[in-house]
């Protein structure tokens, strides 16, 4: 497309005064053309910081945006890198008025034409989606990259009720974030006291998320899907098959009342045009082709786009690295797509998978502690590396197996498995985790989708039950969403398991699960159109960021077994390098660790630990930060401890411990 090329003067830092006196820290691009007639305005509002944060990431952004002929905006959230006040928590109330109030702040500014815009990846996806619901009427359109519209059930806290380990990390980690202090350079002499106030406020994340182990009010707010025709604006959800949350896109399209369209690519978690995981595609001129229609009035046709674009993976060896996925584009006009229809498989005694229900025998499920190392990182891309789900076949041989016989001619899947099952549990609480794996010729097995259940999760997150122990259940689940070719000769394997370490914390009692075949099957969303494949503009070269790098990112990851005990040590170790924003000069620096340890013969065993180091610099001014999480459980209860530790150049300045039990509520 062909871009305009406006000129622009970018705005360091300017402060926005919400109603109650805080000042928000917003950097600002402002097109030349806007001193003649004012232009739309896109806002990115997140916490990850302006400078030493996404700053390489919004040089590119906003840069494009800016030439063609839109302001672009991009905001801290209170608490987070120059912006006044305290972290809270995600997505709170409090979070989503300043957001409206940035959008009226937009709108009334004389180089805006009173057209607004919001794009956001991860957390800026989800508030853009959360400030939408709340209909700022300045508010036309949103790009949300990499989110989610059910904060409880397709997040990075819980899965089918099942508690993700990374409920702690992202806790980790965003303790991390928010602990690093304001610049001097921006906020002046009195930096130092109001980081001192900020890390004396710093919540524990993990222990506010592990407070709410159901489906409740704090979990319904901000969840989009509670009441998908509050949001008015326009949608274009952006994600990625390799990414966590890319089954929000087509429930999105499904359940929005407003305009909305889908693209789903090989990516991670990542905005398309920066993903690691390839081929991407030129999404800032998508983008600009989106905000045209929606914010200029450009009959360019962004409207009349297909319901849904997708990227259909293709076989290929399974591999941890990111790099070149095998795949074609295709198109779907609306969504809910005609061409996709379900076809039913049922796990046989026999070990098959096949159309033929099954009969009244059983089969015992009861797998090691530590099945599921192959799994990955439960979102990929905010690690530099060695992140993606690896050949399955360990993990296969400690579950129990069904799969087809070998594909007479090629199969497409696109949109959500469903797995029915006739299951009981010998313990009242159990949980059961489902992978759907293409099986080669030689016999690499590639995860395609998954999903966990926790049975006392059976009928409702809510109002979790207990089970009764022997009592069989018919529980029914949705696996992730996939867009997947089952090649000629492959087979399709469905692998069952009662734990999946590292991904779940782990019951709190071993559980041994009878699976009663008559009452069980699996139905997969069968694509049968072939002919609406789609051609994608690739990304284009970029321009230069901004920055230098110092000291280039690697990491390492590890794995070791105890001979005598069994237990299982894996550490993932992220060195994110060391940067120089040409800039303004600061200096960044980022180093992560996260532990885990787990016996194959106890469940209460688990334990795990996170640490970061970041540290900014820019002549003699040197500030450090440190922090630390573990986590444990008893059969009664979860246990984080944790510390958060800041460095004036060698000298402590501040120390916080935390030390957490929370009652386990089923599960």
């Amino acid at each position: 497309m062909d871009v305009r090329n406006y000129g622009y003067t970018i705005i360091e830092n300017e402060w926005i005064a919400m109603p109650d006196g805080c000042r928000l820290a917003a950097r600002i691009w402002i097109p030349d053309e806007c001193h003649s007639q004012p232009v739309p305005a896109i806002l990115e509002y997140l916490p990850y910081r302006k400078r030493g944060g996404t700053g390489a990431r919004d040089n590119i952004t906003f840069d494009h945006f800016a030439r063609a002929g839109y302001a672009g905006i991009r905001v801290d959230i209170r608490g987070n890198g120059e912006s006044d006040g305290l972290m809270e928590d995600e997505y709170t109330v409090r979070e989503l008025d300043d957001g409206k109030h940035l959008i009226a702040w937009i709108a009334g500014q004389d180089w805006c034409d009173g057209n607004v815009g919001m794009i956001g990846h991860s957390w800026g996806g989800f508030n853009g989606l959360q400030v939408a619901a709340l209909q700022p009427p300045a508010l036309k359109a949103v790009i949300t990259s990499c989110s989610t519209d059910d904060r409880y059930n397709d997040d990075i806290h819980y899965m089918g009720g099942c508690l993700n380990n990374d409920n702690t990390t992202w806790s980790q980690q965003m303790l991390a974030y928010s602990s690093r202090p304001p610049d001097p350079a921006i906020v002046g002499d009195d930096w130092r006291s109001k980081w001192l106030q900020r890390l004396d406020n710093m919540p524990m994340l993990a222990a506010n998320w592990l407070r709410h182990q159901r489906r409740d009010e704090f979990w319904k707010h901000g969840s989009v899907c509670e009441d998908y025709s509050d949001i008015k604006a326009a949608v274009l959800a952006v994600g990625g098959w390799h990414d966590c949350y890319t089954n929000a896109i087509p429930r999105l399209l499904a359940g929005l009342t407003s305009p909305a369209k889908g693209i789903i690519g090989p990516w991670e978690h990542a905005y398309p045009h920066l993903a690691r995981v390839t081929p991407g595609f030129d999404f800032l001129d998508e983008a600009v082709r989106w905000w045209d229609f929606w914010l200029k009035g450009v009959d360019n046709g962004a409207d009349r786009d297909p319901a849904l674009r997708a990227y259909l993976l293709e076989a290929a060896a399974p591999s941890v690295k990111n790099g070149f996925r095998h795949g074609h584009w295709i198109k779907e006009e609306v969504w809910p797509a005609p061409s996709i229809r379900p076809v039913e498989l049922h796990p046989t005694e026999n070990g098959g998978l096949d159309a033929n229900p099954g009969d009244d025998s059983e089969v015992t499920i009861s797998t090691p502690q530590d099945t599921g190392l192959a799994f990955g990182n439960f979102c990929p891309g905010m690690r530099v590396d060695d992140e993606l789900p690896g050949d399955q076949r360990d993990d296969d041989a400690k579950s129990v197996l069904f799969e087809t016989a070998p594909l007479d001619e090629p199969l497409a899947i696109l949109g959500f498995p469903e797995l029915e099952l006739e299951v009981a549990c010998d313990r009242p609480v159990g949980f059961v985790a489902a992978r759907l794996c293409d099986v080669a010729p030689d016999g690499a097995s590639t995860r395609v989708s998954h999903n966990p259940l926790n049975l006392t999760h059976r009928n409702s997150h809510e109002t979790p039950e207990p089970l009764q122990p022997g009592k069989f259940y018919k529980v029914k689940f949705r696996l992730c969403a996939a867009g997947y070719v089952f090649p000629k000769g492959h087979r399709i394997r469905l692998a069952l398991s009662s734990t999946y370490w590292p991904a779940l914390w782990p019951a709190p009692e071993t559980a041994t699960l009878t699976l009663r075949f008559a009452g069980s099957g699996l139905t997969l969303p069968v694509r049968q159109s072939s002919a609406s494949e789609i051609t994608m503009q690739q990304t284009p070269a970029l321009p230069d960021n901004g920055f230098t790098i110092l000291r280039p990112a690697g990491n390492e990851r590890v794995w070791e077994r105890d001979d005598q005990t069994g237990e299982v040590f894996m550490e993932i170790r992220d060195d994110l390098g060391r940067q120089l924003d040409d800039g303004n000069g600061l200096q960044s620096d980022s180093q992560a660790r996260h532990s885990y340890w787990i016996r194959p013969d106890d469940p209460l065993s688990a334990r795990t630990e996170g640490a970061w180091t970041f540290e900014f610099q820019r002549g003699d001014w040197q500030v450090r930060t440190e922090t630390l999480t573990r986590m444990t459980s008893t059969a009664a209860s979860f246990r984080l401890k944790g510390y958060l530790r800041a460095f004036e150049g060698d000298q402590l300045l501040f120390e916080k411990k935390w030390d957490e039990e929370i009652p386990r509520d089923h599960g």
